[in-house]
């Protein structure tokens, strides 16, 4: 599927993923890129966080 013109692009991931620390807690760890995305979705969109799309 092809990035939306919210999503960060994966040249762009590659660029900056250093900047997420991977941190170990209880729950699995997620993609960050797609948590990422996620946010990018929400203040492109200002709806509300249960209203996130499933892809995310």
């Amino acid at each position: 599927m092809a990035p939306r013109s919210y999503e960060i692009r994966d040249e762009q991931w590659k660029q900056s993923k250093d900047v997420f620390l991977r941190v170990k807690t209880g729950r699995p760890p997620m993609d960050n890129q797609m948590m990422f995305n996620a946010i990018l979705w929400v203040a492109h969109s200002r709806a509300a966080g249960a209203d996130i799309p499933e892809r995310y």
